[in-house]
């Protein structure tokens, strides 16, 4: 029989992991839901095409201003209350954007950001902090959840608007429910205010700052920067490259789920691989080299692109969970984590919002996929030495 004690652990610890699933499957629905209906907005308020294209792009901007102001808001208000606020603006913000006022659309955008943001930083301190021992197993089921959640919210978009009364502005405007269920049920975390400080009692009061002087920081922050790029930039090019192919938009849609859906898979085998390695190095490397592969076999055989979907997909799933990973398992402590989160971040969303475009800018000015194909394989190349740098067994303190 257990103890009245250990039934309130257990209770407690219960409350932790449904708050901190539900948390972080609202950290990408409330951006993938938009691109399908992308068109359709655009046709409905009157907006330009280059201004329908900056509501993706206006969230990676945000990350990128919010993320460093992060760790200092988190050190004054606690983790916690943060992750609870967080969820309280993205709520706000989904629904402002679904308002029919055109300003709102815009301001929704950005509010939501800088929820998502707030997330994106301090999940992984949360982690570190209440999950020492269980890292990479935790940062494989958040990234899966997130990867499941964001590719449903694409999936069901377009079906939605079809038959909620309000079309899109609704299909929108139902995440915001789902970001107060999270709220509700991470409410009873804010009960324990002193639980950074209980956790890590060894930890002083300075104040948190970004680890901008320390060279495992830039790799990591490199790490993620190139990981977030790779990754958008495929989510955004990988059909217009199968259909050049001569390929239906159908199957290209489709060899896009594959890559997304592989991103999920490696979310969950990864993990099982790390506790057998002295450190990341081998998978980090190999993810980067599987990617530089995928964008050669598309350079090169551009007919076999299933192939080269699940070969992609693998690599940058890897690298992806890795990534995320790396802010909580090459940081000290929980505070460190966090400083780490909102240099990579800041870093890495900025790289992640100029990539997509870069690429693009690529194809208009050679009239094919070939040159940005190759410059992609030698970002890849590059990425496979940050990757063995950044997988070492090293720690940031910040």
């Amino acid at each position: 029989m257990r103890t009245a004690k250990e039934r309130r652990a257990g209770l407690s610890m219960g409350l932790l992991v449904v708050g901190f699933l539900l948390v972080a499957a609202n950290m990408r629905g409330a951006l993938t839901s938009v691109g399908p209906l992308l068109d359709t907005i655009r046709r409905d308020i009157g907006l330009t095409a280059g201004e329908a294209g900056f509501i993706g792009t206006l969230p990676l901007l945000t990350f990128s201003a919010v993320s460093p102001q992060v760790p200092r808001l988190a050190r004054r208000f606690g983790i916690d209350l943060m992750l609870w606020l967080a969820m309280a603006a993205l709520a706000t913000g989904i629904v402002l954007r679904s308002l029919p006022v055109v300003g709102l659309l815009w301001v929704g955008t950005v509010l939501l950001g800088a929820a998502i943001a707030v997330a994106n930083v301090l999940l992984p301190s949360m982690i570190k902090r209440d999950f020492p021992d269980r890292i990479g197993a935790v940062t494989g089921v958040y990234t899966a959840v997130i990867g499941v959640v964001a590719s449903t919210a694409a999936g069901v978009a377009v079906p939605l608007a079809g038959v909620l009364p309000g079309g899109w502005r609704t299909s929108l405007g139902i995440w915001a429910g789902f970001a107060l269920i999270a709220l509700a049920a991470w409410t009873p975390q804010l009960r324990r205010p002193d639980r950074d400080q209980a956790v890590e009692p060894g930890l002083d009061t300075r104040r948190p700052r970004a680890p901008w002087r320390s060279p495992l920081a830039w790799e990591v922050s490199a790490f993620m920067a190139l990981s977030a790029c790779g990754f958008y930039t495929m989510l955004a090019w990988f059909p217009s490259i199968v259909v050049s192919t001569g390929a239906s938009e159908e199957y290209a849609g489709w060899m896009l789920f594959v890559y997304q859906i592989l991103g999920v898979v490696m979310s969950g085998a990864v993990p099982l691989l790390l506790p057998k390695l002295a450190d990341q190095r081998p998978v980090a490397a190999g993810g980067a080299l599987l990617a530089m592969f995928g964008y050669l076999g598309l350079l090169i055989a551009p007919g076999l692109p299933l192939l080269w979907a699940v070969v992609t997909g693998v690599g940058m799933g890897t690298l992806f969970f890795l990534a995320l990973a790396f802010f909580s398992l090459r940081a000290a402590d929980s505070r460190s984590s966090a400083s780490l989160a909102g240099m990579g971040q800041s870093i890495g969303y900025l790289f992640a919002a100029t990539g997509p475009v870069a690429v693009g800018a690529l194809h208009d000015a050679t009239g094919g996929w070939r040159v940005p194909l190759a410059v992609l394989a030698v970002v890849a190349a590059v990425h496979t030495v940050v990757g063995w740098r950044a997988g070492r067994d090293a720690h940031v303190v910040a």
